[in-house]
């Protein structure tokens, strides 16, 4: 078994790595235009909503694995925590794939609604970055049976995870009229 140290420097590397693995994804790698020249015909546009419907059944596995343990069913609990981030990491993947083959989509709406645009996705994005690691923890000490410190951190770590599920979803739906249009 894991050490909790051992899994705290596994976390941490493991959260370096994939946050600077998306930090770079930006550049594209110069992916986007033999991705364009090799499959022309692939619609990225679906990409997007495959993202928030994605970010959608994270929010509903979550809320699912909080009325598990409140009713202290534990088997039904890790499986909706294990959906989740299972469907987080295939958010990730999805994401990160979009970015790099896609140029990013400006926001294109002004007035109070692209304030709360910004702001909404300055949170889940900020938020995302640092709930990842404690995501990971919180898992881990749930999977080690460790209830006392697993529940004393998901108090925090569940409504940030709840939230970024949330706000991903909000935020595709605010810049979904700006998306480039399939073909």
């Amino acid at each position: 078994m894991i050490s909790n140290r051992s899994a705290k420097w596994i976390i941490t590397i493991l959260s370096i790595v994939v946050i600077g693995l998306v930090a770079l994804m930006y550049s594209g790698f110069g992916l986007r235009e033999t991705f364009d020249s090799q499959y022309p015909d692939f619609d990225k546009s679906m990409l997007p909503l495959c993202n928030a419907l994605l970010n959608s059944f994270v929010f509903i596995s979550l809320l699912l694995a909080y009325r598990a343990i409140r009713k202290l069913n534990i088997k039904v609990h890790r499986r909706f925590v294990f959906s989740a981030a299972i469907l987080s990491t295939l958010f990730l993947l999805n994401y990160v794939f979009y970015h790099m083959i896609s140029d990013s989509t400006k926001y294109g709406g002004d007035g109070i609604l692209r304030f709360i645009y910004f702001v909404i996705l300055l949170t889940h994005v900020l938020l995302a970055i640092i709930s990842f690691p404690f995501i990971l923890y919180t898992a881990f000490l749930g999977h080690t049976m460790q209830v006392s410190s697993h529940r004393k951190l998901a108090r925090f770590v569940f409504p940030v995870w709840l939230y970024v599920a949330l706000t991903g979803v909000l935020v595709y739906l605010l810049i979904s009229p700006y998306y480039p249009s399939a073909h």
